[in-house]
C-alpha cells in the first residue's frame, strides 16, 4: 500500500490513527498526573478532528454534533475536572514512580504489534482505513487497560478507562462511517454520567484517606469501636 496514492480522506484518517495510537502509548510513561491529563485531552482533540473530518468527507452533518460533544466532554470538561482534583489534592508536583517502567513501555509496544497481528488476517481484504482503524482501536483499548494496571493513582485509572472508550469511539466513527445520532447521544450521556460519578468517587476517597493512591486502600482494615 502506497499512502501517496490514496485520497485525502484516507491519508488524513491514517495519520489520525497513528497519532491516536501514539497518544495512548505516551500515556503509559507519564509520571506526572497533569501531563497525563494533558495527553488525554490531546487524544480527545484528535478524536474531535477525526469526527469532523469524517463529517465533511462523508457528508454526514450529524457527525458535527458528535464532534462538538467530544470537544466539550473529552477536551474541556473531563480534563478540567481531573486537573481540578489533582490541584485540590496538591498532587501536581508529585511524580509517580512506575514499577519497572521499561517493562511497561515494552509491554505497550508489544500490545500495539499484537493488535495488528490479530486483526490483519481478519480484515486483510478490506481497505487500509478498516485495518488501521480497528488495529489502532484495539491497541488503544489494551493500552488503556495496561495504564490502569501499571499506575497507582485513581486519576490515572479514570484516564485509562476513558482511553478505552476513546478507542471504541474511534473504531465506531471510522470503521462504520459514523454511528446513528441516537447512539452518539447515548454514548455522550454515558460518558458524562461516568465523569460525574468519578468526581463523587474522588471526593469520598479524598475525605476518607486524604489521598487518591489506590494502594492505600489495600491497607485499610476494620477497627473495633
Amino acid at each position: 500500500m502506497n499512502i501517496e496514492q490514496q485520497d485525502f480522506y484516507t491519508q488524513a484518517i491514517l495519520s489520525m490513527a497513528a497519532l491516536v495510537g501514539l497518544t495512548s502509548f505516551l500515556m503509559l510513561g507519564q509520571g506526572r498526573l497533569l501531563r497525563l491529563i494533558f495527553v488525554f485531552a490531546l487524544q480527545g482533540l484528535l478524536l474531535t478532528l477525526t469526527t469532523a473530518l469524517a463529517a465533511y468527507s462523508l457528508n454526514s452533518p450529524h457527525l458535527y454534533i458528535s464532534a462538538m460533544m467530544t470537544l466539550i466532554l473529552k477536551v474541556i470538561f473531563i480534563p478540567w475536572m481531573l486537573r481540578r482534583q489533582v490541584l485540590l489534592m496538591n498532587m501536581h508536583r508529585d511524580v509517580e514512580a512506575l514499577k519497572n517502567n521499561t517493562a511497561v513501555m515494552l509491554g505497550g509496544a508489544g500490545l500495539m504489534v499484537f493488535s495488528y497481528y490479530v486483526l490483519h488476517p481478519i480484515v486483510q481484504t478490506s481497505s487500509a482505513i478498516m485495518l488501521n482503524a480497528l488495529a489502532v482501536s484495539l491497541s488503544v483499548v489494551l493500552l488503556g487497560m495496561l495504564l490502569m494496571i501499571s499506575h497507582r493513582q485513581a486519576v490515572a485509572h479514570v484516564v485509562g478507562f476513558m482511553a478505552i472508550e476513546n478507542g471504541l469511539f474511534f473504531a465506531a466513527i471510522v470503521a462504520t462511517k459514523g454511528m446513528p445520532m441516537v447512539v452518539e447521544l447515548g454514548v455522550a450521556f454515558d460518558v458524562l454520567v461516568a465523569a460525574v460519578l468519578f468526581g463523587i468517587f474522588f471526593f469520598h476517597i479524598r475525605t476518607s484517606i486524604d489521598s487518591l493512591d489506590v494502594d492505600r486502600m489495600n491497607r485499610l482494615h476494620e477497627v473495633d469501636q
